[in-house]
């Protein structure tokens, strides 16, 4: 008979705190952008929070808790291979953390955030806006990066995060697999001996302590502008 379920801490603090203040700097940076005008001031310190949202989530990737590593979710092709067929072993925990498509979903928006925040400090709307940064690069230079900000961008970040919310409704409606409520929460329902993430007073000073460097970090970059 297999043990009984229980509350396995899957989802530290710093990492839900992490992935919704993303998504709520996301979901504002598309519609001030839309907006235009005074909201356009939003639009860059929205863009400076994500910026250091991607830092500081580089940096807790690597020491943050278990499920949180990068280690935990860089698979091999025959390993996702191997979930795709339906053959994952049981000690490899697709059910828990990431699994390989989930993954891959998250390496790519990362990339795409990053490129995006990337071109946006070299960027020029060509009325009044202008990236932190664009004295650094050609007027060729920033008209092709803001070129790829101002659309392709913005529309390949807008689909990846359609498809990330259709994924979560398909687990919940065709797999009953919650998969918001443990980014909320923070624990899952598994089986007793799946090793949990730490989830201390420490590691949460430690996260303040990296997201407060790289939130320097950025106002140092945006900086060398002035």
């Amino acid at each position: 008979m297999p043990p009984e379920p229980t509350a396995v801490r899957v989802w530290d603090l710093p990492t839900r705190s992490f992935h919704w203040l993303l998504a709520a700097c996301v979901i504002g940076s598309v519609v001030s952008a839309n907006i235009g005008g005074n909201a356009m001031v939003w639009h860059f310190r929205l863009g400076y929070v994500v910026f250091t949202l991607l830092a500081f989530r580089i940096l807790w990737g690597l020491v943050g808790g278990r499920w949180s590593r990068f280690a935990s979710f860089i698979y091999a092709p025959a390993t996702t291979l191997r979930y795709l067929r339906g053959q994952s072993r049981a000690e490899e925990h697709h059910d828990v953390g990431h699994n390989p498509l989930g993954a891959f979903s998250v390496f790519g928006l990362l990339a795409l955030l990053a490129v995006q925040v990337g071109t946006g400090l070299f960027a020029d709307d060509d009325i009044s806006n202008t990236g932190p940064l664009i004295k650094f690069v050609s007027s060729a230079t920033s008209a092709l990066l803001t070129k790829w900000h101002n659309s392709f961008g913005q529309w390949l970040i807008i689909t990846l995060v359609v498809l990330h919310v259709a994924a979560i409704l398909f687990y919940l409606l065709k797999k009953d697999q919650n998969l918001v409520r443990p980014m909320l929460v923070g624990d899952k329902a598994l089986a007793p001996d799946v090793p949990a993430s730490i989830d201390s007073g420490a590691s949460r000073l430690l996260a303040l302590l990296l997201f407060s460097a790289c939130a320097a970090g950025v106002a140092w970059v945006v900086g060398l502008g002035g």
